[in-house]
């Protein structure tokens, strides 16, 4: 009875071939074709493998340290100084405001601003590591975003797009490029252990690229990945005989299934799991470093300690062959800290307290390493803030203008460029799109952002959608131009 009503039941493949005259049957078997071969030419080139792949061209940089400033840091207290809006504070100005609370009155900056270096970069006072570093990096004055929402922000700023459910940055450089040490993941989030901050995971997800590309969160505290080791010990030798045999079984089962790009994911990051139970622990184990490199992060002062030890975790990373990392802000006192509501001189003063020293830090040591010149480290937040009062101290926030920094990796040191109009409202002169941001990393590692593409519901998506975006790398930015594949 039961083989009776089976057989009695189209298939979605009989019932196109008993319709169209067999021209459903020819389409599928086309389109099933065509999957095929897209899956074997993935797997020949080794578009699941975290082993390190050629770039486009010769790259500048082989690693990236992106140190997400979580909020909105606000481009005309901390990078941007406006003369003109402390000589207008007071006067009307019409402007796009977000919260309740806002004013129509432009409100001078509360903080002081001084000229560091042989550049003369004016930036906070509240500033004076990151400051005294300004012959090392490149200050641009002239990003703008476009969107005034943290989430819709943040996920612009790691994704490419407001919407959320495409693959981060750190997806496509460890697709394109893959690791120099296959036993820790290619691409690594180091967050406060308190807690995450604004839109939490949806930052560092793969989106439609295979789950491989995921950001891994790595612990500052604790066990550095959790439930990586075996709950009962097992010695090491022992412990690589086992995993030699699990890799045989899956090479077996992996072959039953040419096309299951799931099954090959998940195998892959079994396998990175096991040789993470290995390797993982000693290359994260932070006792090793000196006393003076200890204090120089700040690891000695309870307000620097904890963003201090994630910027010297991602240092480490990138020595030992990591290729994105990416450091996430205090959650306290609250979950984006540079959200400067209620009071821009007290807030500001806060989480430049925390982070000020450590980011410094991160650029020194890179350099006296001979890292500095391989790595590019990106300070940057999702947008900046408006030129009028909120709540009378603060300020509201801005996507049509903010500042952030740039260093190493074949970035134009001392140099600042953009600028934004008098009071600081909108990015006026040599404006650079996020699009623009993405394109110019890409280019510095050695990949064309026209070029880095993956097959996607019929279409080759890419990480800046350049038809659309219009997105181009910023030659400017570059103390050598661009190249070319």
């Amino acid at each position: 009875m039961l083989a009776s009503r089976s057989s009695s039941i189209l298939t979605r493949r009989s019932m196109l071939e008993a319709t169209g005259l067999g021209f459903g049957s020819l389409a599928l078997s086309y389109l099933l074709n065509e999957e095929r071969a897209r899956a074997a030419e993935a797997k020949s080139t080794n578009a699941l493998d975290l082993s390190p792949k050629p770039a486009h061209f010769e790259p500048r940089a082989k690693a990236v340290i992106m140190l997400v400033q979580n909020g909105g840091p606000s481009q005309m207290d901390l990078f941007d100084p406006k003369p003109e809006l402390t000589r207008l504070a007071g006067k009307t100005m019409a402007v796009e405001t977000f919260q309740k609370g806002n004013s129509d009155k432009l409100m001078a900056t509360p903080l002081k601003f001084t000229r560091y270096g042989r550049s003369g970069a004016d930036m906070a006072t509240i500033l004076p590591h990151l400051g005294s570093l300004a012959d090392e990096f490149c200050l641009v004055r002239s990003m703008f975003s476009e969107h005034n929402n943290h989430t819709e922000g943040l996920v612009l700023l790691n994704t490419g797009k407001i919407f959320p459910g495409r693959p981060a940055l750190g997806s496509w450089v460890s697709y394109g490029l893959g690791t120099e040490n296959q036993s820790l993941p290619a691409y690594i989030v180091l967050r406060d252990p308190e807690g995450y901050n604004t839109s939490g995971t949806l930052l560092w997800q793969n989106g439609w690229l295979p789950s491989l590309y995921r950001g891994t969160e790595v612990a500052t505290q604790g066990t550095p990945v959790r439930n990586l080791q075996p709950p009962t010990p097992v010695p090491p030798d022992i412990r690589r005989d086992e995993l030699n045999l699990l890799a045989k079984l899956n090479e077996e089962h992996r072959r039953g299934y040419p096309h299951e790009s799931e099954l090959e994911t998940r195998i892959r990051n079994y396998e990175l799991a096991a040789r993470m139970q290995l390797a993982a622990g000693e290359m994260l184990d932070l006792s090793r470093e000196s006393g003076p490199t200890r204090r120089m992060y700040g690891l000695d002062d309870p307000v620097t300690a904890g963003y201090g030890l994630r910027c010297l975790m991602a240092r480490r990373l990138v020595e030992s062959g990591v290729r994105f990392v990416q450091v996430f802000p205090p959650v306290k006192p609250q979950s984006q800290p540079w959200d400067a509501h209620q009071n821009v001189k007290t807030e500001n003063e806060a989480i430049c307290a925390k982070t000020d020293l450590p980011s410094a830090a991160l650029i020194k040591d890179l350099k006296a390493r001979g890292l500095l010149e391989s790595t590019l480290v990106i300070w940057a937040g999702e947008f900046g803030r408006l030129p009028v009062s909120q709540n009378g101290s603060g300020r509201d926030h801005n996507r049509n203008a903010f500042s952030l920094i740039l260093a190493g990796g074949g970035i134009k040191p001392g140099y600042v460029h953009g600028a934004t109009d008098e009071v600081g409202y909108k990015a006026v002169d040599q404006r650079v799109s996020v699009q623009d941001l993405h394109a110019t990393i890409l280019n510095q590692l050695g990949l064309d952002h026209t070029k880095l593409t993956y097959h996607h519901h019929g279409s080759d998506e890419s990480l800046t959608d350049a038809r659309v975006t219009k997105a181009r790398v910023v030659n400017e930015l570059l103390d050598k131009p661009a190249r070319s594949a």
